[in-house]
């Protein structure tokens, strides 16, 4: 009979201490988890990492408020956080960050104020209608095709637009028509067609006498009959008053 010397064998010996080292460490977390302080940094951890849960949410909604002008887009998106749990909001937060909309509103604004500055400048840049080239404002016609710009003012010789109906600094109407003779001139020879002036009379005293005027003639034979009716003595024959 033979008998077994009682050595145990070299592998079931180093499984057993590999698995005094797995317990061993088990146990030291599990006693280091147990641990008061270590419990209330975890607990402070649980509710930071809620914290940024709920936190990522709002931030999802005031940021979506900012690029749309949609009211219910902000409220979807932030019910996508808050679906995605505290587990996988940042994979939401991460898939909102792709999608969103890359400037805001106030962005938007700024760029199409800057677009009409722009457009404005240019339209500020004159250009001749016909052939398109770019002219100065002073210019009165084009040099290019020679296309009338601007026409002068004739009272304050200022240049002025084509499709003006008056003058802008002087205030003339150009649609009003002057006459084209602008004064009446005499008639040549009209005077000497003209019927002949009374020449003088000489009186018996030796003066020149000018004619008068009819009007003046009729006023003094009325003078002269009003003054000898009053110079005519009453006449019996005339009633005499009432005492």
């Amino acid at each position: 009979m033979i008998v077994s010397t009682g050595t145990p064998e070299p592998r079931e010996a180093s499984a057993g201490t590999v698995q005094d080292i797995i317990n061993q460490l088990f146990e030291f977390v599990g006693d280091f988890i147990a641990n008061p302080l270590v419990q209330l940094a975890l607990q402070i951890a649980a509710i930071y990492w809620v914290g940024l849960w709920i936190a990522s949410a709002f931030w999802v909604f005031r940021d979506l408020q900012r690029r749309t002008e949609n009211p219910v887009l902000p409220y979807l998106a932030a019910a996508t956080i808050i679906v995605f749990t505290p587990v996988l909001f940042l994979l939401a937060v991460l898939l909102y960050r792709i999608v969103r909309p890359a400037e805001t509103l106030g962005e938007v604004y700024e760029r199409n104020l800057a677009e009409e500055a722009l457009l404005a400048e240019v339209e500020v840049i004159k250009h001749c209608p016909t052939c398109n080239r770019r002219v100065n404002n002073d210019w009165l016609i084009c040099p290019t095709c020679r296309t009338r710009l601007h026409r002068v003012c004739a009272n304050c010789g200022k240049l002025v637009d084509l499709d003006w109906s008056l003058c802008a600094w002087c205030g003339r109407d150009f649609e009003r028509r002057e006459p084209a003779g602008g004064t009446l001139e005499p008639i040549p020879g009209a005077r000497d067609r003209a019927a002949p002036a009374a020449e003088p009379v000489a009186g018996r005293s030796g003066r020149v006498e000018r004619p008068r005027s009819s009007s003046t003639r009729s006023a003094g034979s009325g003078g002269a009959s009003y003054a000898a009716e009053t110079r005519r003595p009453a006449t019996s024959s005339e009633p005499l008053a009432d005492l």
